[in-house]
């Protein structure tokens, strides 16, 4: 199953709630922070809520 690196781009400062608790629930906290989680309709779900925050790649399962 293919992966996907998230990294926060932008500070959570001044957003919305839903959108702070859609980027924690990614498992990211902090500006710069980088994650690899497995694809799934939950990940989607929660990056649709708060991408114009996070930097999305999707990688293959060898170089994770």
């Amino acid at each position: 199953m293919a992966k996907l690196r998230l990294t926060l781009m932008r500070g959570l400062a001044g957003k919305p709630e839903a959108q702070i608790m859609a980027v924690r629930s990614l498992g990211l906290k902090k500006r710069g922070q980088v994650v690899i989680l497995e694809d799934n309709p939950m990940v989607r779900g929660n990056i649709r809520k708060a991408v114009y925050l996070l930097k999305v790649e999707e990688v293959s399962d060898e170089t994770s």
